[in-house]
């Protein structure tokens, strides 16, 4: 099965920027968009959900860098950003920075230094959706928990013993460890059906 390239989405307001960095990118095997502004990319909003990043431009006509970035804050997106600034200043690299951007490079930046950045981003988002993935794996099999059940694996994450598990929820310590057997066989992986 072959995998989907990842998608960097370019928003420079430099139409040459732009061209030639998508051409550089397509030839490191990247998918590209390009926007000519924030506002463009709000309009089409890129799909979370595909592997992807934003090459940003820190100041462009309109709505800036840093603007955008605190709206895709705002609307929860995943997809990480890269800055890229031909004036790199200090309050503005620690604004981003601390608002979760992923790098900020000085044009013109080193093609290894921008695929470097990239690729980093792209495994930080990976990190990121495993991490949501498994969580939302555990949510899923508490949910399916019966309130007896819940009560034992309550207390069975905060440390308790079977015994004082069971002295508090009025149970036998035999039913107890038959709960907590249950409750580890449901969190086993299951293997895939061939």
């Amino acid at each position: 099965m072959t995998s989907v390239p990842a998608t960097v989405h370019i928003v420079d307001d430099d139409t040459s920027f732009r061209t030639s960095t998508g051409r550089l990118l397509r030839a490191c095997g990247y998918a590209v968009e390009t926007y000519a502004s924030a506002e463009e990319l709000l309009k089409r909003l890129p799909d979370g959900a595909a592997p992807g990043c934003i090459l940003l431009d820190i100041n462009m006509p309109g709505v800036s860098g840093p603007d955008l970035q605190a709206r895709l804050n705002g609307a929860a997106s995943t997809l990480p950003i890269v800055f890229l600034t031909g004036h790199a200043d200090i309050p503005t690299t620690v604004q981003v920075i601390k608002a979760g951007a992923e790098d900020l490079l000085t044009k013109p930046v080193a093609k290894d230094t921008l695929v470097q950045a990239i690729e980093r981003a792209l495994a930080r988002l990976r990190t990121l959706r495993d991490k949501h993935e498994r969580l939302d794996h555990l949510r899923s099999l508490v949910s399916r928990l019966s309130p007896r059940e819940r009560q034992v694996f309550e207390r069975v994450v905060r440390g308790k013993m079977n015994k004082e598990i069971a002295r508090e929820i009025g149970a036998t310590e035999r039913t107890i460890k038959a709960h907590r057997h249950n409750l580890m066989e449901s969190s086993r992986p299951r293997p895939w059906p061939s």
